[in-house]
């Protein structure tokens, strides 16, 4: 079961970093590939994913945790969906820990449990989740970060 994790220590407060992550809304702006957010509800939502043939593609999650300030978890629904032939599970998990300076280091895990051909190449799948999860914290840290 292949776990991803990749950390960043961004120049924002652990209530700023959380504002951003605690409402879905904003994963259009930070996670890669997310075109727009929609049924945003307290416990699920569903990000619209852009692909290179630039259709949308749908994928629909349930908030598994929410510890304000500290960590938030959620697990993508796969059952009906094209990613079911190669997930039984995905879990991802944002954990945020104060920093010196009154930054805040933010980790994200990606841990995937993989059906069919996919468990052939596990490392094909850590490499993708390594670079989207690095990207998502650019990102983050590119919103968050003061402007010079």
């Amino acid at each position: 079961m292949p776990t991803t994790r990749v950390s960043r220590t961004l120049a924002a407060s652990p209530d700023a970093v959380w504002a951003v992550l605690a409402d879905p809304w904003h994963q259009a702006r930070w996670w890669p590939r997310v075109v727009r957010m929609e049924a945003v509800e307290q416990e699920r939502f569903t990000q619209v994913l852009g692909t290179a043939a630039g259709r949308g593609v749908r994928a629909d999650y349930r908030v598994l945790e929410r510890e304000e300030l500290r960590r938030l978890a959620w697990e993508q629904e796969l059952a009906g969906t094209p990613f079911q032939r190669l997930l039984a599970e995905a879990v991802t998990t944002v954990e945020l820990a104060s920093a010196d300076g009154g930054a805040t280091t933010v980790t994200i895990e990606l841990r995937q449990r993989l059906l069919g051909w996919s468990r052939l190449a596990p490392f094909l799948f850590k490499r993708a989740a390594r670079r989207q999860l690095a990207e998502a914290l650019a990102a983050l840290d590119g919103l968050l970060s003061p402007s010079v």
